[in-house]
């Protein structure tokens, strides 16, 4: 059962774009941050929601490492491909302009591919892969991120958490939507982990000796200088199929920065040489396939429909109560959370109120003593 205090969604949305924009984000941008943000507490995804407002974004445009006004410089353009530079601007302002190009571009082509280079962190990658599905289309992304994962039979990070996500629109009130890393854990969620006090479980991480780690914040350090990799989806070595998510970890690596021509692996470390900040440089790709061009939309969504209904009613394992869908869970975040709030815990309380007394913004909290 829920403990946390909830701030209401149009409370908790007012403050976010009042918070970015007084680090510097233009309004319009401050109200695309914000959705983004909130768009993954909405489906419960907490590791990509305000928890990371603070330190994800916000420090990030103190230390210079995140420029709070995105100068887009399109690279190659043509009737279905767009390239981008986001010259290290919010990276999901970036994103948002590129699927509002990509939508317009599949529209008229049948389908359409974007990259994005010098970019940073874009968020939730559902979000993008969303804006598709919500136009009845099917919206394919990935992004590379700070290393982390190991190959098989290696132990040191050397590739992102790299989702590979897809969106496809169904007749039912949600898309399926399979967003996740292709890790058995992201490093999000292990800094969710150590806000909240909480160890990281045995086995997704592994150190330089091959042994577990469970202590979170020195897994994040770890992390930071290399002693430490996340294991990839199947787990470390061939048996699992460890081989299987350090292959689709190559994969959205060589798409997010081959694509427009970025960086990758231990170019996007977010430190330099002495241990200083410096800009991360992050990749992204995003494909749009209208339906429209093959068998028709409806059709599409009703066969899609067709296939989540029959594996969500097929024979269950005995003691569970149901089969779930991908982005149905998500779903059902939403209808539980959307007539309380953001459920917020003490350490993201704390940085709320240290943002919002920066800035002097004139906020009241319900969580406020």
């Amino acid at each position: 059962m829920e403990t946390r205090p909830y701030v209401p969604w149009d409370l908790m949305n007012a403050f976010l774009v009042d918070a970015f924009k007084g680090y510097g984000v233009p309004a319009e941008d401050a109200a695309i941050c914000a959705d983004v943000l909130l768009e993954s507490d909405r489906r419960g995804i907490e590791s990509h929601g305000c928890n990371r407002f603070k330190p994800i974004y916000i420090d990030r445009i103190k230390n210079g490492t995140l420029l709070p006004v995105t100068n887009l410089e399109i690279i190659r353009e043509t009737p279905s491909t767009l390239v981008m530079d986001a010259h290290d601007g919010m990276g999901m302002v970036a994103s948002y302009r590129m699927m509002e190009r990509l939508l317009e571009k599949a529209r008229a082509c049948g389908m359409a591919g974007g990259a994005i280079r010098s970019s940073t962190h874009y968020g939730i990658a559902g979000y993008w892969s969303g804006m598709a599905a919500k136009e009845g289309m099917i919206g394919i992304t990935g992004t590379n991120a700070r290393p982390s994962i190991a190959p098989t039979f290696g132990v040191e990070n050397m590739m992102g958490t790299n989702p590979l996500t897809f969106s496809l629109p169904t007749d039912e009130e949600f898309p399926f939507c399979i967003d996740c890393a292709t890790s058995i854990v992201q490093r999000g969620k292990i800094e969710y982990y150590d806000r909240e006090g909480l160890d990281t479980p045995a086995g997704m991480v592994v150190a330089q000796d091959g042994s577990p780690m469970t202590d979170s914040g020195a897994i994040l350090r770890a992390l930071v200088d290399g002693t430490a990799a996340l294991a990839p989806l199947g787990g470390i070595g061939e048996e699992l199929g460890g081989y299987k998510g350090y292959g689709y970890a190559a994969v959205v690596e060589i798409l997010s920065a081959a694509l427009a021509g970025g960086q990758f692996m231990k170019a996007l470390t977010g430190v330099g040489p002495q241990g200083e900040p410096r800009m991360y440089g992050l990749g992204h790709f995003f494909f749009v396939v209208d339906p429209e061009a093959f068998a028709g939309r409806e059709v599409f969504r009703r066969t899609a429909g067709d296939i989540c209904r029959a594996l969500r009613a097929s024979r269950r394992a005995p003691g569970c109560e149901r089969i779930y869908t991908a982005g149905e869970k998500e779903y059902l975040a939403w209808l539980e959370r959307k007539d309380k709030g953001v459920p917020v815990g003490e350490a993201v309380q704390r940085e709320i109120l240290a943002v919002r007394d920066a800035l002097g913004l004139p906020y009241r909290f319900g969580f406020e003593k």
